[in-house]
């Protein structure tokens, strides 16, 4: 009789309130990829997707149903909000653990922030933590669970010592992974909530793993600095599924860079081309790839709506104290020649990057202004465990070392200005982006005179409405821009 794994993983979007009102959730897709390959070696695999659930002690009602001999928390390291090891899911993952335990089954879990925080985790009922990349871990830890000590890439304990055994190579071949387990999702329900939010509905696909750029703020906890591509026609396939399956046409491709890969995206292009299939996706990037001879082009052409660039900053100091290696010309010329194309543009800006002044702020008020950006997205510098970055400012940090949720933006080291000035910068940022959008709007009817649309009388009314908030919101950043700080308090 095949042995029962149950899978599961920790994102509650309900326990991430900005996230869960934005209404775009994602199922989680490593999860299910990992399930794919478990089901396809003969294991009897089901999945308990906590994306949309309410608390973790609905797991309960499924561990006695479905008496998994395996209970496997493998979180979707595709999400960058994993990435952020958030308080409240760490929590959801403890009790989940602890709910597989007393239910009998041997507890595995694979995360990022399990990878950084093993002995929490095995502290909390794992049986075994899988450090990095978790599939064929997984898979082998399954296959022959009672010889721990001959397992690459996992963290377990023999009585109260705690093993590391050494890491597993990062995979190179993602092809040999089967598609992902879509029929163990409810589709519908996710849809659902897009729906709720009057938007298209996207799914998510990964075509890459990995990055090999040096920021020196990113973590890369599961895949390290190496980049390995899926092929053009196995991600089509899974396009094709969707298409066809989920009547699915929007995609956002998870991945940390799109298309780096020479002469990838055109072979997806002309791939999609072969078999007449016509799709809408949204990538991020980094401005100097887009500039590459024929690239935007060619993202156009395959179906490219939407691209998200990691600005981050207005100043080139602040850029290349980050080691982000892309320059403030290369963000303003992607930007044009993508909206040139029809392409909507966002920006990733992150404030409060070490040695940040108001001067580099304001640099980075103006750069948005001036390109004006189609969305916005609006961080203060995190420090992942595993960077360079990390290294240098948490040794001053006090007791706090993770957001609760996504919208915390607690500054957790010491920097020029304190937690609540970055708070009231991040508001006074988006007030100042609706008004610039709003003044654009009302100089393009005074210029070119049409009858004006909901979403221009929209834009025009919140430019209007925010107008005096966002006087004040300046009146207080310039107050507390004045008092310098040097110690981690609010």
């Amino acid at each position: 009789m095949a042995e029962r794994v149950l899978l599961t993983h920790s994102y509650f979007y309900k326990y991430d309130q900005k996230q869960w009102k934005m209404h775009q959730p994602f199922p989680p897709l490593m999860t299910i990829t990992a399930a794919a390959l478990l089901r396809e070696n003969g294991f009897e695999v089901g999945l308990f997707d906590v994306g949309l659930k309410n608390s973790p002690e609905e797991i309960q009602q499924h561990l006695e149903s479905f008496a998994p001999d395996f209970l496997v928390l493998v979180d979707d390291g595709f999400n960058y909000l994993t990435k952020m090891c958030l308080t409240t899911m760490r929590s959801a993952a403890f009790r989940m653990q602890e709910y597989g335990r007393r239910y009998g089954a041997r507890v595995i879990t694979a995360s990022s922030d399990a990878t950084d925080h093993y002995e929490k985790y095995l502290d909390h009922g794992a049986d075994v933590v899988i450090r990095g990349e978790p599939e064929m871990t997984l898979l082998e830890l399954l296959k022959h669970g009672d010889t721990f000590e001959e397992q690459p890439g996992i963290a377990y304990r023999a009585g109260k010592k705690t093993i590391l055994n050494q890491p597993r190579p990062i995979m190179t071949v993602l092809d040999e992974l089967p598609l992902p387990a879509w029929d163990l999702v409810d589709i519908n329900s996710y849809r659902k909530e897009w729906s709720r939010g009057r938007q298209p509905f996207y799914l998510n696909i990964a075509t890459t793993r990995g990055c090999p750029y040096k920021c020196n703020w990113c973590a890369k906890p599961i895949y390290g600095n190496r980049y390995n591509s899926r092929s053009p026609t196995y991600v089509v396939d899974e396009i094709e599924l969707h298409l066809k399956h989920h009547q699915v046409e929007h995609f956002w491709m998870c991945d940390d860079i799109f298309g780096l890969k020479p002469g990838w995206v055109e072979a997806f292009g002309e791939e999609l081309e072969a078999r007449q299939l016509k799709i809408r996706y949204k990538i991020q990037s980094r401005a100097d790839l887009l500039l590459k001879e024929n690239t935007i082009d060619n993202l156009v052409k395959s179906g490219l709506d939407e691209v998200w660039i990691g600005a981050e900053s207005g100043s080139q100091k602040i850029l290349d104290d980050m080691e982000k290696g892309t320059t403030l010309h290369q963000i303003e010329t992607a930007s044009k020649m993508l909206k040139a194309k029809g392409v909507k543009v966002g920006f990733f800006i992150q404030y409060g990057y070490l040695g940040e002044t108001m001067n580099d702020i304001k640099k980075t008020l103006h750069l948005i202004k001036r390109l004006m950006p189609d969305r916005l997205g609006i961080s203060v510098s995190y420090p992942l465990p595993g960077t360079g970055f990390y290294n240098k400012v948490m040794k001053d940090a006090d007791t706090k070392h993770n957001w609760v949720d996504s919208s915390d933006l607690d500054m957790m080291f010491s920097n020029t200005y304190s937690p609540i000035f970055y708070r009231t910068l991040h508001r006074y940022t988006h007030l100042i982006y609706h008004i610039q959008k709003g003044r654009n709007t009302i100089w393009s009817l005074l210029t070119h005179p049409v009858f004006p649309d909901l979403s221009m009388i929209k834009s025009v009314a919140k430019a209007v409405i925010y107008l005096p908030l966002c006087l004040y919101k300046w009146v207080a950043i310039q107050y507390l821009s004045r008092s310098p700080i040097t110690d981690h308090e609010e």
